[in-house]
């Protein structure tokens, strides 16, 4: 099972500081574990420097959304062959923020997946509860509800090239995190959910943890037999924290 490191920059840095970032990463990736995959998602406006930066690095340049139509009269809007050619690899759909600011349903951001993958981009599908949805005992009604969705229509091949990031909606930006029990829980139930498709897409399917996840709780998180890693907010905007990430995945996986 593939290990990734995803680190979601959100509406952060300038054109200047992403332009550091990028090159304090490549500068340090020679420390970083061949055992894992790294991702990270500048805002739109810094993806083409980030790519150039990043190239030869191993870096995954991916997006932070996409519009689900190949071209049109969408003012802001762009595109997943937008993105390709750019050099993008990835590209983050469904992100709590953008369900709760937007009003992104399940059906809309499937259509998003069927953009990226179409441009041979790897969607990373996100999916969590709220608050009270998870007071309530829905937690594992609402991610499932948001899988079937969103992917129920894709074929095994097509599903195989997805990564789902599992984020508690909760746990975003609070500094809350799920214990590893409750994050492993929720993995191992949308890993069974995918055992429904067959062993090859349970197999094939990175499930990666997002939610305040940083230094301090890490090891434990990943060391959960169902995390595969984890899509990183705030620490990600920090090289020695995103870096150290990387070491942690790289120990607890290999």
């Amino acid at each position: 099972m593939r290990t990734i490191v995803a680190g979601n920059w959100k509406m952060n840095t300038d054109a200047s500081s992403a332009t550091a970032l990028v090159d304090a990463l490549v500068g340090k990736m020679g420390g970083q574990p061949g055992n894992v995959e790294v991702v990270i998602a500048p805002p739109f406006p810094f993806i083409t420097q980030a790519v150039e930066r990043a190239k030869g690095s191993g870096i995954i340049v991916a997006a932070q959304d996409c519009h689900q139509a190949e071209k049109g009269a969408f003012t802001g809007e762009v595109s997943a062959t937008m993105l390709k050619s750019l050099g993008v690899g990835a590209c983050i759909v469904g992100h709590s923020e953008r369900r709760q600011y937007f009003g992104e349903s399940d059906a809309l951001i499937g259509e998003k997946v069927a953009a990226l993958l179409a441009a041979d981009i790897i969607p990373i599908f996100c999916c969590g509860e709220r608050k009270e949805e998870r007071e309530s005992g829905r937690h594992f009604d609402v991610v499932t509800e948001q899988l079937k969705g969103a992917l129920g229509k894709f074929t095994n091949a097509q599903l195989e090239r997805i990564v789902i990031a599992y984020e508690p909606v909760w746990a975003i930006g609070t500094g809350l995190t799920a214990s590893a029990q409750q994050a492993q829980d929720m993995h191992a139930h949308i890993r069974s959910l995918l055992h429904t498709h067959g062993a090859s897409v349970a197999g094939a399917v990175p499930i990666l943890y997002g939610g305040s996840c940083n230094p301090s709780n890490a090891e434990e998180l990943f060391s959960q037999p169902d995390v595969n890693g984890g899509l990183i907010g705030g620490a990600s905007l920090v090289a020695e924290q995103f870096m150290d990430l990387l070491r942690i995945a790289g120990k607890v996986k290999h």
